[in-house]
This record gives structure tokens, C-alpha cells and sequence, in this order.
């Protein structure tokens, strides 16, 4: 049964909550960089929650409004609820959901709210009659910390790609994350020690580009906070150590119609139909404005740059992974799908999935042809070879990056009229304080030779 205008999802929310004896609610939400929040409620607040919403004041969140126009609603999604499996206590318990952000002026959904930009994205989707499934690869970094808690850039093994321990000191600590995130409903594919020490990596099922990305946002708080309980931390920087591997966020893309994976054609060299190819096309025509979204921080582009496997050159391949955009082998027409191999764990998830969404659709709107694969390794050509091949760079920067978002209008447009003008603002700021800063690189270098 469900109460007054309760539905029957936040009904079975309200009895779970009794059930596991939830003391306290999390509801969460992320500002333009892609920051959780949140607001903590008792649980007996919950029905409140969602029938009337949470009002908090907007102005004091990155990105989101002026003083003047600063309340702003939450409404939380019940199908986002999972207990906190780091925060039960015996007898009690605390519990998250993801959340809506409305204006509550006009009663209408926040167009500055990260995970409506992405929603808008998926309606367009919806449109064209696509379901958007997406698969992220997220890597991250585990350090020691110092003896007062604070981060340092010590890793705690000296382990490499896929080894075991003795050199994984940190599989126990993965599979406490692990099993935390399992206990909050993910479905965990895999996990593994990456390239670099120190460097791991946990894969979890494709599910709908939404769920994925809230799963992201969720993903980085339990690594975290489980981390933490080993007196280690884990950071999603795109490279906290020069001179080895970053970390990045490969994130797989399909589309699906009446149920039916639309990227996959049993007839096509590939195995990719022509809306996958024109998808993919997309994605390589707005690749350098996507990467100002994708790969958001002055230090991504430390990550980005050749010979540390990190994708630089604005191609696709079938067979190697030097390309920008990689198209994995699939065991069954439902697995069929494109792999874009630059997006970084900095990324605001919501965001970065919308532009990425908003770029393969326009290629399938416009029908553009995709060119033909790339199979030889890349990084092994020099310039004169790439201008043969037609094959262009990624932005060396962030300064570059947010150029080529402001010129490109179609992603620019796919932020909103609101998130647009505030993550430039916001990056463009980030670039100057950056170019103006001196670097113990330069103290090191200079300060003792001139």
C-alpha cells in the first residue's frame, strides 16, 4: 500500500528504511565539477523528501545560482537508494539517493543540475527510439597516508598489470570495495592491479547511461571512504606520479532499439551497423570539444600525452589500442559497441556522458561516414605519417580543450544555456591560475642556474 501521493518505488524505500532500521538519509547530488553533495536528513524525514522535496540553498554550490535566485529543491530518486555499507552500526544504519535538482521558483527541473544536462541527452535519444547502455573502466590510485591522515604520493605495493601479491598489497583493499559496492547493488565484472604501482582498476556491468553515471559518482565515495579504512588514500587524479601511467575512465557505448542492440550488424566487417559507424564518426568529429568535458582538470593533460597508453590521435581501430575510439571484440550481438578510451576519473560523469551521447547522436543525425580503421599502432608513426592518414591531435591542454568546446556548437549547446557559460568560466579560471603559478619543476630547474 502505498500513502497520499507516495508511488509504489518510494513506498518499498519508506519500508526498507524501517526495515534495516536507517537512521539517517544521504541525498546526494553533484555540482558542474562534478562534486558530490549532500544533504543529511533523519530517515523519518524521508516521505517528506519525497513528496514535498528538500530545500537547500543553491547559491553556495559551484556553478548552480546567483545569490538572488539561490533556493533550490531536492527530489529524491528512489531507484537510487542503497544502504551505506561503511556506515552501519549495530542496531542502525545509513542510507543514500541520488537526487533531482528543481528550481523552485518555477517548479520546473534545474537546467544548471548536472544530471538533468544528461537526462536532456538521453530524451534526445529517446527521440531517435535509442536506449543508451554505457560501461565505464575507472582507474584509480591507492597512496599511503602521512601520520597526521593527510595524502601522500607513496604507493602502498609495487605491483604491476594484473599481478598478484605478494607485489598486490592492496587486494584485500579491493575487495572490501568490492564488496561494499556489491552490498549497494552493483554488479562488479572485475577488478585487477593496473600498469603503474599502486594503480587498480574495478569494472562494473553496462546498465542505462544514468544508472551508469550515478553508479560513477557512487563508485569514487566508496572507494574513497573504504580506503580510508585502511589508512590509505584513493585518488581518481589523472596522474598523481610523472613520468608513468595515468588514470583514466575508457567508457563503453551501445545503443539499443525495441530491445535490440543497434550497433551490432552480423553482415558488417566490423560487426558494427551503419548507425555504430556514423555513432562513432560523431564522437571523432567533436573529439577536441568532448575532451574539455571529459578530461576537465590542468592535470588530465599530463595523462594525455604519447607513450603511456594514454589515447592522443583522433582515430578508431579494431585491433589496437593507440586509437581514440576502440572497437572491442563482442561474444554476442547484445555486446556490440564502441569504446572511447580518452575520458579521465576527474570527469563529471553526468556531464562527460551527455557531450559524448549529444556528439554520436548528432553523427547519426547528419549520417556522417565514418573513415576506416587505423590498425597499426600509432604511436609509432611520426608526423608526415599521421598527415597521410588524415590523423589529428587531441588538445594538448586545458586551455586548448575549452577553445574548441567554445567553438564547437553543438557540444557547447549540449551543456545548456546554464552549465555551458559556467564550466567555461569555471575551466578558463582554472587554465590562468595554472599558467601563472610557478612549479617546484621550475624552482628545481632554474632558481639555482640563473
Amino acid at each position: 500500500m502505498t500513502s497520499g501521493n507516495i508511488t509504489e518505488a518510494e513506498q518499498a524505500v519508506l519500508d526498507e528504511i524501517e526495515e534495516k532500521d536507517v537512521d539517517f538519509l544521504r541525498l546526494q547530488f553533484t555540482d558542474i565539477l562534478g562534486t558530490v553533495k549532500n544533504v543529511s536528513v533523519p530517515a523519518r524525514q524521508a516521505e517528506k523528501a519525497f513528496s514535498e522535496g528538500i530545500y537547500f540553498d543553491g547559491s553556495s554550490i559551484e556553478g548552480f545560482v546567483r545569490i538572488q535566485e539561490s533556493d533550490m529543491r531536492l527530489v529524491p530518486d528512489p531507484d537510487t537508494f542503497a544502504i551505506l555499507p561503511w556506515r552501519q552500526k549495530e542496531g542502525s544504519a545509513a542510507a543514500r539517493m541520488i537526487c533531482d535538482v528543481y528550481n523552485t521558483s518555477t517548479g520546473e527541473p534545474f537546467e544548471g543540475d548536472p544530471r538533468r544536462v544528461l537526462k536532456n541527452a538521453l530524451e534526445r535519444a529517446e527521440d531517435l527510439g535509442y536506449e543508451v547502455n554505457a560501461a565505464p573502466e575507472p582507474e584509480f590510485f591507492l597512496f599511503e597516508e602521512d601520520e597526521e591522515g593527510r595524502a601522500t604520493t607513496k604507493t602502498n605495493d609495487a605491483g604491476g598489470y594484473f599481478d598478484l601479491a605478494p607485489k598486490d598489497l592492496a587486494s584485500d583493499v579491493r575487495r572490501d570495495i568490492i564488496y561494499g559496492l556489491e552490498d549497494m547493488g552493483f554488479e562488479i565484472e572485475a577488478s585487477h592491479h593496473e600498469v603503474a604501482e599502486g594503480q587498480h582498476e574495478i569494472n562494473f556491468e553496462y546498465d542505462d547511461a544514468l544508472a551508469t553515471a550515478d553508479n560513477v559518482a557512487t563508485f569514487r565515495t566508496v572507494v574513497r571512504a573504504i580506503a580510508a579504512q585502511h589508512d590509505l588514500h584513493a585518488t581518481f587524479m589523472p596522474k598523481p606520479i610523472p613520468k608513468i601511467n595515468g588514470s583514466g575512465m575508457h567508457t563503453h557505448f551501445s545503443l539499443f532499439e525495441d530491445g535490440e542492440n543497434a550497433f551490432h550488424d552480423e553482415d558488417d566487417e566490423f560487426n558494427l551497423s551503419d548507425e555504430a559507424h556514423s555513432f562513432l564518426a560523431g564522437i571523432l568529429e567533436h573529439a577536441p570539444a568532448i575532451t574539455a568535458v571529459a578530461n576537465p582538470t590542468v592535470n588530465s593533460y599530463k595523462r594525455l600525452v604519447p607513450g603511456y597508453e594514454a589515447p592522443v590521435y583522433v582515430a578508431w581501430s579494431d585491433r589496437n589500442r593507440s586509437a581514440l575510439i576502440r572497437k572491442p571484440a563482442a561474444r554476442t550481438p547484445a555486446a556490440s559497441r564502441v569504446e572511447l578510451r580518452s575520458p579521465d576519473p576527474s570527469c563529471n560523469p553526468y556531464l562527460a556522458f551527455a557531450v559524448m551521447i549529444h556528439a554520436g547522436l548528432d553523427g547519426i543525425e547528419q549520417d556522417l561516414e565514418c573513415p576506416d580503421p587505423v590498425r597499426e599502432n600509432i604511436y609509432e608513426f611520426d608526423e608526415q605519417k599521421r598527415e597521410e592518414y588524415g590523423i589529428e591531435t587531441l588538445p594538448s591542454n586545458l586551455g586548448e580543450a575549452v577553445e574548441a568546446l567554445e567553438e564547437d556548437e553543438a557540444i557547447y549547446s549540449a551543456l545548456g544555456e546554464h552549465v555551458a557559460p559556467k564550466f567555461v568560466e569555471a575551466k578558463s579560471q582554472e587554465f590562468e591560475e595554472y599558467l601563472v603559478d610557478v612549479s617546484q619543476w621550475e624552482l628545481d630547474r632554474y632558481l639555482e642556474t640563473f
